[in-house]
Order: C-alpha cells, then structure tokens, then sequence
C-alpha cells in the first residue's frame, strides 16, 4: 500500500478521535473522566465494550490461532457468555450497592488496606503489559507498512502513537471513551465483514460457498471431549473461559470502569448481557476469516506465513485482495488497537490515582492536576513496555495475553471470592505475601505438569491460581 494513503488515514482518523474528545471532555472534572458523571448510555457502552473486550489482540491473532486450535476456541467462549451472566447478576449488584470508583475499593472494607493496595497493584502490573501487548500488535504492522520504509525507528512509532492516544483521553476520560470506542467496534468489524466478501468474489464463492469452504477446511471442529490431555478439552476451555472472563472484566478496573458510568444498575445489566451474548458471534465471524484465509491462500498458491498472527496483515495488505480491503484492514487494527489501549490507559489513572493516591480526598483542582500528571506517567510507562515487548518475539499474542491473566488476576479472583463466599477474616498483612506465593506456585505445577500429570496446563491455570490463593487465604484467616 502506498504510505502516503497509510499515514493520511493515520491522520484523519485521529482527527475524528480527538475531536469527539473535544465535545465529549467539555467542563470535565474528575468525576467525568473516571465514571462519565454515571450518566453513560448502555448501548453505546455495549457496543463500545464489544471493542475494547476484542481489541487488537481478537482483530489479528484469532484468525491465526485457527490454524492451530481449529474452532474449539468457540468452546471457551460459550464459557465468556457464562462468566458475562455472573458479573451481571453477581459483582455488578455489589459495585452499585457500595457506589465504588475503582472496584479494588472493596477489598478495603472486607479485609483491609493490604488486601486492597495488593489487588490494585496486581491490576496495575497486568494491565500494563497487557495493554502493551495488545498496542504491540499495531505499532508492529505499521512499521512494516510504512515506518520501516521510511526510516523511522520502532520506538518513534509507538511514540508516537502513545501521545495520539494521549492527547484524546488526557480530559474526558471515560465520558470520551465511551464514544470512541463504539465508533471502534464499528470500523473493526466493517473491516472483516468487508474482507470476507471480496474473498468469497476472488473464488467465485457466494454465502453457502463460503460457508461450504469453512466446513471443508479441515478447521470446522468445534468441540473436543474425548483427549482429556488435551489443552483444547471441552472442560478445559469452557471453564477456563468462565474464570477468564469473570477476572478480565468483573475483577477488571478497565473493563468494570464502563460499566460503572452507567445510570443505575439496570442499565448497567443490560449492557453487560448485550455484549456478552454478541461474543459469541463475533469470535464466530474470525474464526472464520481465519479459516478463510488458510483457504484463499492455498487458492492463490501463497505460502502460509511461519507467524500465525502475519496471515491477516499478509493477505489483505499485500495485494491479493482490492486496495479498500487493505485500507479497512489498517483502520479496523488501528480501531481494534486503540479500543483497548484508550481504555487502559484511563483505568490504570483511575486506580493509581483513587486506590494508592488516594485523590479523592484531595481538593477538586489538586486531585485533577494529580490525575492528569498520573495519565501522563502511565502513557510513558506503557510506551516503554511495548518497546521491551518486541524483544519477546511471541507467535500469537492471544495466548500471551491469557497466560499472562492466569498468572496476575489468579490471586484477585481467590481474594474476591473468598471475600463473597466466606465470612472468616483474613489476616490482611498476609494477603501481598499470598499474592506473591500463589502465582509461583502457579509456575513451579505448571513447569512440572507434563512430569507428574501426564499434560500440560492451559488456559486452566487461572483456577488453579485463583484456587491456591483462595486455600492460603483461609489458613491465614479466622472467623469473621
């Protein structure tokens, strides 16, 4: 593609962005930029959330993950729809019943500060290298479309993509967010829906055609229930997505902050089931664009790449398919990319700045330019990781991401069900200790798994994490 034509679209998209950011971010204060003043509409949040809950990560390495899992990965998410219907009925009525800003918030009045500056702090440290990680996808492939060739270096790319992302969500916050992210969702989805049908007209393939091809694939299956060793068993991955859900986004500042800014609980719900009931044919519409694309490139006679996640980037920029594909394809990863990275960046504020800072407490002007040096730190902080990041050299970042999770957010999920489903009181200076432990435990089990079980742990290290760390909780606790 031509680089001016890449950077012009750069450039006007993020024209748009900022200026939604100026109508939305007008006489915003503190309260605007972490709940949106609670005055957020559901199905704009809904149809944001779809966005930001996908991200980058769903836009480039699902299709690829195809190749290797199949559409058994359609299996964990009917566990997400599961995970969506207990934050809906479980942990939402709890966060609107105590009226919290940040989630975390909960922990302090159940156990005590310890337990609470260790649950902000394991999100903190999560979702920065996972808002990276995400960001990573998208400084990539627009250095290999565009800044490579004009000698510019991989560190000014994400520069400068950290300060756009910046310079959108430095006033609004969540009341900007909100907005942007559902234009997002829009842009990434169009992006597949248009590449799937100019694949089906390069192959002379309408709907059924199409359809045929991905039952035909070798790809279309669904469920795996007989090899219990294997990663993919049924069990595994629908539980697995479950948990996984509940703990990247019930147990989530990020993902919970949307849903906080809306009117009351009710419309908070409704959101919630929204979004989560549209996963399923979401992830449904990749996979088979991933299943798709093997085909149409045994179809053209193009080698399939040795990085699964290249395969999208590699068919609809390089030619194969007409120019809009691969104009749609950077606006849909640009879009997918900055859904997540917006709304990290203004969680991560949210929590440093409420949880450790305590700026609620400090005058209205204080507490603001507090926030706003905060959100600045965190853009460097997270520019820096996304350059580390590359060094990693991952296949496919989805299963990074989710590793990763299983590891952070196992002792979260421990302390917050230990804390809804038991009245015993734990001794709080323990707790940072425990969040510690668990996730070593975690690894030294893992790292060994093959050795004493048999096979190797999964997606399902995440109950594990979360139920060692709910065992040391209750040997370190007494009756409340």
């Amino acid at each position: 593609m031509d680089p001016l034509l890449i950077l012009s679209l750069i450039g006007i998209y993020f024209v748009i962005l900022i200026s939604v950011s100026v109508i939305t971010a007008r006489k915003s204060d503190n309260e605007s930029f972490f709940l949106g003043n609670r005055r957020s509409p559901w199905v704009v949040v809904a149809i944001g959330m779809v966005g930001a809950s996908l991200s980058g990560v769903t836009f480039v390495s699902v299709p690829g993950y195809v190749t290797s899992v199949g559409f058994t990965y359609m299996q964990m998410v009917a566990g997400f729809f599961v995970g969506y219907m207990v934050i809906a009925f479980i942990l939402l009525p709890l966060y609107y019943r105590l009226n919290l800003t940040s989630i975390y918030s909960y922990l302090d009045g159940r156990f005590g500060v310890s337990s609470y500056k260790t649950g902000a702090l394991l999100f903190i440290a999560s979702k920065v290298v996972g808002a990276a990680a995400r960001l990573y996808l998208m400084a990539v492939v627009l250095q290999i479309a565009l800044f490579d060739g004009l000698g510019v270096s991989f560190g000014t790319t994400v520069s400068v993509l950290i300060a756009l992302i910046w310079l959108y969500t430095f006033r609004g916050g969540i009341k900007t967010i909100i907005w942007t992210d559902a234009l997002q969702t829009f842009l990434f989805l169009t992006s597949v829906g248009v590449t799937i049908y100019h694949i089906g007209q390069e192959m002379n393939m309408g709907p059924a055609g199409l359809i045929d091809a991905i039952g035909n694939s070798g790809f279309f299956k669904v469920f795996e229930f007989e090899d219990w060793h294997s990663s993919q068993h049924f069990v595994k991955q629908f539980f697995s997505g479950i948990f996984i859900t509940i703990v990247m986004t019930g147990l989530d500042q990020d993902m919970m902050q949307k849903n906080l800014s809306c009117r009351n609980l009710k419309a908070a719900r409704k959101n919630v089931l929204s979004y989560g009931f549209a996963f399923v044919p979401v992830n449904l519409l990749f996979l088979s664009l991933g299943a798709l694309l093997v085909v149409f490139m045994q179809f053209k006679g193009i080698a399939v790449p040795e990085r699964a996640d290249d395969m999208f980037p590699m068919v609809a920029t390089g030619g194969y398919l007409p120019l809009s594909v691969g104009v749609l394809f950077f606006l849909g990863l640009l879009a997918a990319a900055l859904s997540s990275a917006d709304s990290a960046l203004t969680s991560l504020t949210t929590s440093f700045s409420v949880d450790l800072l305590q700026v609620n407490k400090l005058t209205p002007a204080r507490g603001r330019r507090v926030r706003m040096f905060v959100h600045l730190c965190f853009a460097v902080i997270t520019g820096i990781v996304i350059v580390v990041f590359r060094e990693a050299g991952q296949d496919s970042i989805i299963n990074t991401v989710y590793t990763l999770a299983g590891y952070t957010y196992g002792p979260l999920l421990g302390l917050f069900a230990f804390g809804l489903y038991t009245r015993r009181q734990v001794m709080d200076k323990m707790v940072p200790l425990i969040a510690l432990a668990t996730p070593l435990l975690t690894g030294i089990i893992d790292y060994n798994s093959l050795d004493w079980f048999g096979f190797s742990l999964g997606f399902e290290k995440l109950m594990l994490n979360g139920g060692l760390a709910f065992g040391l909780l209750w040997l370190f606790s007494r009756k409340g």
